[in-house]
C-alpha cells in the first residue's frame, strides 16, 4: 500500500518536473540566441540585397526579393520572412525564436498524434479514453519535452539551422508551415485500430481558404522538404481516393497549392544562375555522381545517423516486440523522410544543416509509434523517458559548452 502511494505521489510530480525541465530548456536556448549576433547571411539579407541600403520596410523586402528569386535562389519565401525578422532588432529575434522553437515541437507533437482530440473520429490523445485532464495534460507536456530534447540533441547542427538567424529561418521557422500542412492530411488516414468511423472526423474550420496560402508556403520553403511533403500530400489524397473515399475540395486544393510552390522554388532563375558558380560543374559526369553519391550517404552515415538509430530502435520495439503495425501515420512519415533525403541528390552540395526538415520528420515517427508502444506496455515510460532525459543533457551540454565558451569560464 505504501508503495502504491509513492508510485503515485511520484507520477503526480512528472508534469511539473517536466514543464521546470521545459522552462529551463528555454532559459538554455535564450541565453545562447543572445550570445549569437546577426552574422555572416544575417548581414547581406539586412540590406536590400542589388544595393547595400539597408531594409527599412516591406517595399525593400519585396523589392529584393524579386532580385534574390532572379539572381540567387527560390527560396522567396523563407528569405523574405528572414529580412522581416531581421528588421525587427535583435532581441525581438531572439525571443521569437525560443517561441518558435517550442512552436515547433507542439506541431510535431501534433503531426505525431501525441496531442489529444487529433486522433481520426476524435479519438483520444496518448493517454487513452478513460484518463483524467491531468494525466492528459502531464502526457502532452512529456511530448513536448521529448520533442524539444530530440531537436536539440539529435540536431546535425544546432547552431546553424536553429540559432543562426538565416539558418531559423529556412528550417526552424517553414518547418512549422510544413508540418501544420502534413498534419491537415494526416489526420485523414484511418485511425490503425480502435477509432471511430471516419465520418465522424470534424472538419477543420475554413480550411479551403486558408489550406492555400499554407500549401503555398509548405511547398516554398526549400528544395528538398517542399517537393517531398507535396508528393506524400498528393499519395494520402490518391490513397483515400482509391479506398472509395471522394477526396475534399481543399485536399485537391491544397495539393495544387503546394506544387505551385514547390515549382516556384525548384524552377527559379536564381538558382541557374547560381549553379553556374558552383566548382563541380567543371567535373565530369562520372565524379559529379561519385560526388552526389557521397554526399547522401555522409547525411544519412553522419548527420542524421543518431535519430536514424534511435527511430530504428523505437520501430523494432514497437513493431517487432509488441507487434504493433507500422502505421499509416508513420508509413506517410518515414515516405516523407525518405524523399527529402533522397531529394538531395539532384542539389551539388548537401550541408549538414539541410537534414533539419529530415529529422524533425523522423522525429515525429518516434513520438508516433513510442505513443502507440507506451498504450500497450506501460512499464517502457521508464526506458523512454531515461532516453529522452540522456538525449535533453547532450543538448543541454552542446548549448552549456557554448556559453562556457562564450562568458570565458572555458579557455
Amino acid at each position: 500500500m505504501k508503495r502504491e502511494m509513492v508510485g503515485k505521489a511520484g507520477k503526480r510530480l512528472i508534469g511539473p518536473a517536466v514543464c521546470l525541465l521545459l522552462l529551463l530548456s528555454g532559459a538554455v536556448i535564450y541565453a545562447v540566441h543572445r550570445e549569437i549576433p546577426f552574422m555572416m547571411d544575417d548581414l547581406w539579407y539586412a540590406t536590400r540585397l542589388a544595393a547595400e541600403e539597408p531594409v527599412e520596410n516591406l517595399r525593400d523586402i519585396v523589392e529584393a526579393q524579386i532580385w534574390h528569386y532572379n539572381n540567387w535562389g527560390g527560396r522567396s519565401m523563407t528569405h523574405g520572412l528572414l529580412q522581416m525578422i531581421l528588421l525587427t532588432g535583435e532581441r525581438a529575434a531572439d525571443i521569437c525564436n525560443v517561441l518558435v522553437t517550442f512552436l515547433l515541437a507542439a506541431v510535431i507533437c501534433l503531426a505525431g498524434g501525441c496531442l489529444r482530440g487529433i486522433q481520426p473520429g476524435g479519438a483520444p490523445g496518448p493517454m487513452g479514453a478513460g484518463d483524467c485532464p491531468k494525466k492528459e495534460w502531464s502526457g502532452g507536456a512529456c511530448a513536448l519535452f521529448a520533442c524539444t530534447a530530440m531537436l536539440l540533441g539529435l540536431n546535425a547542427n544546432w547552431k546553424m539551422s536553429m540559432f543562426w538567424q538565416a539558418g531559423a529561418a529556412n528550417y526552424l521557422y517553414i518547418t512549422v508551415f510544413i508540418f501544420l500542412y502534413l498534419h491537415c492530411y494526416l489526420r485523414e488516414l484511418p485511425g490503425e485500430s480502435g477509432g471511430a468511423a471516419q465520418g465522424a472526423l470534424r472538419r477543420l474550420p475554413g480550411i479551403t481558404v486558408w489550406i492555400l496560402p499554407l500549401g503555398l508556403l509548405a511547398g516554398w520553403s526549400n528544395e528538398n522538404m517542399g517537393p517531398a511533403v507535396c508528393l506524400v500530400s498528393a499519395a494520402v489524397t490518391a490513397w483515400l481516393w482509391r479506398k472509395g473515399r471522394r477526396p475534399s475540395v481543399w485536399m485537391i486544393l491544397g495539393c495544387l497549392a503546394s506544387f505551385a510552390g514547390s515549382a516556384f522554388v525548384v524552377l527559379a532563375p536564381g538558382n541557374f544562375v547560381r549553379n553556374e558558380q558552383v566548382p563541380e560543374n567543371q567535373y565530369g559526369i562520372l565524379w559529379r555522381l561519385f560526388l552526389r553519391g557521397y554526399y547522401e550517404s555522409r547525411a544519412a552515415l553522419e548527420y542524421l545517423f543518431p535519430v536514424l538509430l534511435l527511430a530504428a530502435a523505437v520501430l523494432v520495439i514497437g513493431v517487432c516486440v509488441l507487434k504493433l503495425p507500422l502505421g499509416r501515420r508513420s508509413m506517410a512519415l518515414l515516405c516523407c523522410a525518405l524523399l527529402s533525403w533522397g531529394a538531395m541528390i539532384l542539389s551539388p552540395h548537401y550541408p549538414d544543416r539541410a537534414t533539419f526538415g529530415t529529422m524533425a520528420l523522423l522525429v515525429c515517427v518516434i513520438l508516433d509509434m513510442g505513443r502507440r508502444s507506451l498504450r500497450e506496455r506501460r512499464d517502457l515510460a521508464l526506458p523512454f523517458g531515461g532516453t529522452v532525459l540522456l538525449i535533453w543533457l547532450r543538448g543541454m551540454y552542446f548549448l552549456g559548452e557554448y556559453l562556457a565558451i562564450a562568458w570565458g569560464w572555458i579557455r
